[in-house]
């Protein structure tokens, strides 16, 4: 039996009615930010995007800022199922009337795979210190103003240091596979995240006709690249 939260800009209705016919504990609270700093601990946090699919996206991304680390999954209405990308930062998606079998198994196999793959929350390397709960970077402990986008960006390389991945990989794994933008976006990310790394822009490596990658270097070698 799992605690679920469920935030619903209309808490008077029911969202889910599957969830009635389950064992779950579930608390149904207004979706607003002031409702989040009072918010019981949960195994999963299920959102209402039925009414509000802009308000919705909103409140995902706010959720994972702020340090949220339950599985989310949204619930929403068949017509709206297209408005959903990888962007969102959701675990999992419900369509309102799904059945309670399937309600289970979807909250029963977020929460497996929140449990399967925890790890560390901090990354270090090259002088980067990236810490996944806060959604913050460091650069040898000076703070990286990023954009969710150039966070997302780095942590994905720093997570993979040395190996080069196409625009395409990138655009796939950082933006979601029905992005519709072109491979572009990429470059432009990568500028803007390179200039902010300033003189250690070289971080960020290019791997000429082929893509990037993220260059891993120890203490000295980054003192050698900065003079």
């Amino acid at each position: 039996m799992a605690s679920i939260l469920v935030l619903t800009p209309a808490p008077t209705e029911q969202v889910l009615p599957a969830l009635e016919l389950l064992s779950h504990q579930v608390r149904q609270i207004p979706a607003e930010p002031a409702q989040l700093v009072t918010a019981p601990e949960c195994d999963v946090v299920i959102i209402d995007a039925r009414l509000d699919l802009a308000g919705a996206k909103s409140l995902c991304k706010l959720l994972r800022t702020t340090g949220q680390d339950s599985p989310l999954l949204l619930v929403v209405t068949e017509g709206g199922m297209t408005a959903v990308s990888g962007d969102w930062g959701i675990d999992d998606v419900l369509l309102s009337d799904a059945g309670p079998a399937e309600t289970d198994a979807r909250i029963r196999l977020a929460i497996a795979r929140a449990e399967s793959t925890a790890a560390p929350t901090r990354v270090q390397a090259s002088g980067i210190t990236i810490d996944e709960q806060s959604y913050s970077a460091k650069l040898h402990g000076r703070p990286l103003d990023l954009t969710y986008k150039e966070f997302q960006l780095l942590h994905f390389l720093a997570t993979h240091p040395s190996r080069v991945f196409t625009r395409e990989q990138l655009l796939s794994e950082v933006w979601g596979y029905d992005y519709f933008g072109g491979t572009r976006t990429v470059d432009v990310h990568v500028r803007r995240l390179r200039a902010k790394l300033g003189d250690q822009e070289q971080i960020i490596g290019t791997v000429r006709n082929v893509g990037y990658r993220f260059n891993v270097y120890d203490e000295e070698q980054l003192a050698a690249v900065e003079h």
